[in-house]
Parts: structure tokens; C-alpha cells; sequence
């Protein structure tokens, strides 16, 4: 029997190699073949030459791993168990899952069946936990800037309270909601999600159920406020209590949204940054 550990090197700011070796207690009495996930470029070979009553996968990464995993494997039909184990920074999906850094890998085929879909810029790609569009796409943007600067700490809390009192400037907007149209002034925040978390620890929508009956996405609309009143409310996101002050927070939800921006702002797919953003639409199928 054959386990096969896919591993991220990059993710966890670069530790994701060296965190693989706490699956010791896991991996004990099987043989584990090691591959560099980035190096793969053909996962249906890979997967034909696995037995389907021998062989496993585990998934070692973030979010963005998880991301490109799920998007390179769509089409396939999993003959062999598929395993998660979480070695990135933000971790929301191991979050959302109820985990707890260090827990052993959960199976997760069920999680990567008819995941939603945002089309943005000419591109189409599925998403696991969310998309984030506002200031979290901001917060992607300044990031990337000083990862590629050379800063492997990445403090995307202090990036947007940086933002929210100096850099970031709110934007109107006009949202659809399976056919129902809204407009809003002072936009911060108009993420739609599969899943609670997003942006490291952020309970965007705490309500929302990715393996809901009614496949339903949940829309997070934070507008209509100031500087001040948005950062006393911004951490309370942390907790999910920022739906508590309904004046300024709604959250709606439907099968198909669309959220249209007054200018162009960066926004981000399960943590990847796409620039230069008016519109997203995000559906399930």
C-alpha cells in the first residue's frame, strides 16, 4: 500500500516541506511516496497508476494548494481515498472543517464534488472557501507586494487596518442576486462564500453551509459606514459577530451573484489575487 504525499514547499510562508514530517504518527506502517505538488502537471497519469484498493492521497498545503488541487483534478473520478492535511498560514478550509492545527488529515472527496464556480477577467475557475472582494482583495495585494519584497511574516490584520484608515477608499456598488438587483454606497466588504471562513480567520458568513442541500453561496455586504464606526466593527469578524450591526452588514444568499464595483480593486480566490476587478459573478451548478 501506497500513500502518496503531495507537498506544498511554499506554503506556510515556506515551512510546508518540514511540516509534512509531523505525519509521522499517520504515516507509521505505510510507505509514502513523496511528490512536489507544484511539479505535477498530469494528475490523470498520476492517478492511473494507483490501485484503487491499495493506494491513498494525502494533500499537504493551504488553501491556494487545496485551490489549484481541485481545480487541476476537475473531471477526474477519485478511484483511491483523498486525505487533507493542513500546512498553510490561514488554513480556512481545516478551519471551517472544525480542525485544529496539527490534526491528523480528514478524507475529502465529499468536499470537492460540484464546488462553485466565479468567472472574473475572462477567467473561469472553481473555489473552495470564498472570493474576496474589497479591501480583503486589497489586503491579497499589498501582501503579494511584500512577499515578492522579500517579507516571509505577512500580517494581513495590520495590512487592513493600515487600509481601512489610510489607503483603502470604499467603492458603490451594484449586486444581483438570482435576478434580484441591489445598490450600495460605500462598499468595504462583498465577498461571496462556500464556506464560514476566509482571509486567515475571517467568519465572513457564519451561517453558511458549503455542503448545504440547497448549494446555496452566501453574500457578505459590508457598506454605508466610516472609517472609525468600520474599524470598531471590522474585528468582530473574527468571531462572526460583525452580522450583529445590521445597518451596516447584510448577508444574502442565492445560487448565482453577481457584484459589479463603481472602479476597478483587486480581489482574490481562495487567496490568490486577481487585479484590476469590476465584476465577478459566483453560481453553483
Amino acid at each position: 500500500m501506497a500513500t502518496y504525499v503531495l507537498f506544498n514547499m511554499r506554503s506556510g510562508n515556506g515551512s510546508g516541506r518540514e511540516k509534512v514530517n509531523d505525519l509521522g504518527v499517520f504515516l507509521r506502517g505505510k510507505t509514502p511516496v513523496y511528490r512536489d505538488i507544484v511539479k505535477i502537471t498530469d494528475y490523470a497519469e498520476l492517478f492511473e497508476g494507483m490501485s484503487p484498493r491499495e493506494d491513498e492521497v494525502i494533500v499537504c498545503g493551504g488553501d491556494g494548494t487545496l485551490n489549484h488541487f481541485a481545480n487541476d483534478t476537475v473531471g477526474i473520478n477519485f478511484k483511491v481515498p483523498i486525505y487533507y492535511y493542513a500546512t498553510g498560514s490561514g488554513n480556512d478550509f481545516w478551519n471551517d472543517l472544525g480542525k485544529k492545527p496539527g490534526d491528523n488529515p480528514v478524507r475529502i472527496e465529499e468536499y470537492l464534488k460540484n464546488l462553485p464556480i466565479v468567472e472574473v477577467n475572462g477567467m473561469k475557475k472553481r473555489f473552495l472557501n470564498g472570493i474576496g472582494y474589497g479591501i480583503d482583495g486589497y489586503c491579497c495585494e499589498v501582501g503579494d507586494q511584500m512577499r515578492a519584497a522579500g517579507d516571509s511574516k505577512i500580517d494581513y490584520t495590520g495590512i487592513a487596518i493600515k487600509g481601512l484608515l489610510f489607503h483603502y477608499k470604499p467603492t458603490n456598488a451594484e449586486i444581483d442576486v438570482d435576478g434580484q438587483h441591489y445598490s450600495y454606497e460605500k462598499v468595504w466588504l462583498a465577498p461571496s462564500m462556500n464556506g464560514r471562513y476566509y482571509g486567515g480567520g475571517m467568519i465572513a458568513t457564519p451561517n453558511q453551509d458549503r455542503l448545504g442541500k440547497d448549494r446555496l453561496l452566501s453574500l457578505l455586504v459590508f457598506h454605508g459606514s466610516g472609517k472609525i464606526r468600520t474599524l470598531a466593527i471590522f474585528p468582530s469578524i473574527f468571531k462572526g459577530k460583525h452580522i450583529n450591526h445590521t445597518k451596516v452588514v447584510e448577508v444574502k444568499t442565492g445560487h448565482k451573484i453577481t457584484v459589479t464595483f463603481d472602479r476597478p480593486v483587486a480581489l482574490q480566490i481562495d487567496g490568490e489575487t486577481v487585479l484590476n476587478v469590476k465584476t465577478y459573478t459566483a453560481y453553483k451548478e
